[in-house]
């Protein structure tokens, strides 16, 4: 696909990290991008900056979802991009002892069904929304609507301890690639998703220096963090490649992580 100003995209977690990475580098290429996230603020700002639009949505919600993508449409016309980078960590084990009582505690479902509600229903949520209405759109001369791109993880596959319930949500969207893939193939509509390794993140930036070198450190090469404009430019990659379909593409430096 051609990245141009006729072509309108739609970044979730545009706010913040990978997303507002995300939404930077399309804005670069002169794309109309409509950020969706619930930091108000922080995405205003960026919107402003980029020359695209804000929503307020809460990807839990079928409501916020719909009235977003309604908003985003007025401001910039029908999508053709869709990128999923709203989500969150939450970490638990299956089971925890308490070292003083030696009571046992099982991890909380609600904490559980949050995880999932955002990173994987929410993710889906959005792509059928979209998915829809680029299924409106007439095809390029390849023959493309549109494309979207989901954030898995590499803890979709080499999940750690306490990572259950996070492990389980990546691994979602990693599993339902292909087959959407395969829904949408008549429609012209491609889906991939993106599996990050160790992003400099805003939530890395809560670190100390010396646990984020040692994190840098075991990664094989290069031995640092990813970077969010590495994750950015990927995005435009498979944009751009149009046979790039129903593919989980790790993004990583070669890490494969430990237990813990």
């Amino acid at each position: 696909m051609k990245l141009n100003i006729d072509v309108a995209a739609v970044v979730t977690g545009g706010a913040s990290g990978l997303g507002e990475a995300t939404a930077r580098a399309l804005a670069a290429e002169k794309v109309m991008v409509a950020i969706f996230d619930v930091n108000e603020e922080r995405g205003t700002v960026v919107a402003e900056e980029l020359g695209g639009s804000f929503h307020k949505v809460d990807v839990t919600s079928d409501d916020s979802v719909a009235d977003g993508f309604v908003a985003a449409r007025a401001a910039n016309g029908q999508e053709r991009i869709l990128v999923n980078c709203a989500g969150i960590v939450m970490g638990a084990k299956t089971l925890s002892r308490d070292r003083t009582s030696d009571a046992i505690q099982s991890f909380p479902m609600d904490k559980f069904e949050r995880v999932v509600a955002i990173n994987l229903i929410g993710a889906f949520r959005c792509v059928t929304r979209s998915a829809a209405g680029m299924a409106t759109l007439a095809p390029t001369d390849a023959g493309e609507r549109g494309v979207i791109i989901n954030t898995a993880s590499v803890a979709a596959i080499d999940g750690q301890i306490g990572q259950a319930a996070y492990s389980a949500s990546k691994a979602g969207i990693m599993g339902l690639t292909l087959p959407v893939a395969r829904d949408l193939s008549s429609e012209g509509i491609r889906i991939n998703a993106i599996l990050p390794g160790i992003m400099e993140t805003p939530m890395m930036a809560g670190m100390s220096q010396t646990v984020r070198d040692a994190l840098g450190a075991s990664v094989p090469f290069p031995k640092r963090l990813g970077r969010p404009d590495e994750f950015a430019s990927l995005v435009l990659e498979i944009c751009r490649n149009s046979y790039l379909n129903g593919e989980a593409i790790r993004l990583d430096g070669a890490i494969r992580m430990a237990p813990r």
